[in-house]
């Protein structure tokens, strides 16, 4: 004969077995913020990578390391005998031989810690993701159709790798001193891909997915398309930016408005094939550069002003923002060219323009999806 169950031991296993199914869901519930977190680590990281990047140009230290190794190379030279290693190593290079032959060790390791710093850093973003992602994958916490996404952001930095040494390799052949100008352009513009896809993902998750939703019924189509339009041409001023770079172009005619009193330097066009004048002529790519410049500037004060027109506060207060910053871009970029491109003032520039990049992007997430605006009563 079976015991008779007591009805309240019944109903106790019912609420305790709710109960743990309702504690097991909520530890399967999309960690939406605690990811944005870990993007925003990750944006930290890449905007870092941008600014010593930078400075590894502008210090003319980016052939310093003329070796890939992407696991031992993190270590850097222990003793004497590593530091005349990696010197003699250089010493092989056209940079050397034709520009820096009377470099000593310690000249050197200036130029050697930039880049080892960079690389370094690329490696630790790198670790910095695989980490993160596989946390996330592992606790079944990542929300639906986002997985693909952080591949995608992981796959992109893996590339960025490659692509970098590709830019290194340019310049430790034949007589080339630095590297080649649209290598670095390809490499700066992946960085920016980057680090745009990261911010636009933060701005995502940093909102429900109701209210995403709901968002896009008061989308300001006109505002986003105008501002997805000066977002791409931004980016391309950015690549004209680092075609300047690479070829030391913003160290050339250090007057403005005019070109050393001319609207376009009568050298613009003197090279042979005429091509090659719009990558390799400092003269033609600094005005290329400058004249991009002016269409940006006066595209984002064409869209601010049609952004002043939006009933939503959040919108209207992201483009000023993005104008503000827009003004500050110019006159930094104004300044770098008075002062030849003086290191502090160059990364200065470089940094402005990440920024500028980052508030556009902005600027338009606040026009796809306006935040519901309450009306005060009086």
């Amino acid at each position: 004969m079976t015991d008779k169950r007591n009805i309240f031991e019944d109903v106790s296993e019912q609420v305790s077995g709710k109960a743990d199914a309702s504690a097991a869901k909520k530890t399967k519930k999309p960690a939406r913020r605690a990811i944005a977190g870990w993007l925003i680590g990750l944006f930290i990281l890449v905007g870092l990578m941008i600014a010593i990047g930078g400075m590894t140009r502008l210090t003319d230290s980016g052939l310093s390391i003329t070796e890939w190794k992407p696991i031992t190379g993190a270590i850097p030279p222990l003793n004497v005998a590593d530091w005349m290693s990696e010197f003699d190593l250089y010493k092989a290079t056209p940079e050397y031989e034709l520009v820096n032959s009377t470099m000593t060790l310690a000249e050197f390791k200036g130029i050697y810690w930039w880049e080892w710093g960079h690389r370094f850093l690329g490696r630790f973003v790198g670790l910095f993701w695989a980490v993160g992602f596989f946390w996330f994958l592992l606790r079944g916490v990542i929300p639906a159709g986002w997985t693909g996404r952080m591949v995608l952001v992981g796959a992109l930095g893996g590339l960025q790798g490659a692509v970098g040494w590709w830019m290194v390799a340019s310049g430790l052949t034949g007589r080339m001193v630095d590297v080649a100008s649209y290598r670095l352009a390809i490499h700066l513009g992946l960085a920016f891909v980057i680090l745009g896809l990261i911010a636009w993902y933060v701005m995502e998750l940093r909102r429900e997915p109701g209210d995403l939703l709901q968002a896009r019924r008061r989308r300001e189509s006109g505002l986003m398309r105008l501002a997805t339009i000066l977002a791409a041409v931004l980016f391309a001023q950015v690549l004209l930016g680092a075609l300047v770079a690479g070829i030391d172009a913003g160290r050339s005619f250090p007057t403005w408005p005019s070109m050393a009193g001319e609207f376009l330097p009568s050298e613009s066009f003197g090279y042979t094939p005429l091509w090659t004048n719009f990558f390799e002529n400092p003269a033609l790519v600094q005005f290329n550069h400058r004249l991009l410049g002016y269409l940006v500037f006066f595209m984002g004060f064409f869209v601010w002003l049609k952004a002043r027109k939006s009933a939503v506060v959040s919108v209207r207060g992201s483009f000023a923002v993005m104008m503000l910053m827009m003004l500050a871009q110019v006159v930094l970029g104004i300044i770098t060219v008075l002062y030849l491109a003086r290191v502090d003032v160059a990364i200065t520039h470089q940094i402005g323009a990440v920024v500028l990049f980052v508030l556009i992007l902005r600027a338009r997430f606040q026009a796809a999806y306006p935040v519901e605006q309450k009306i005060k009563r009086g």
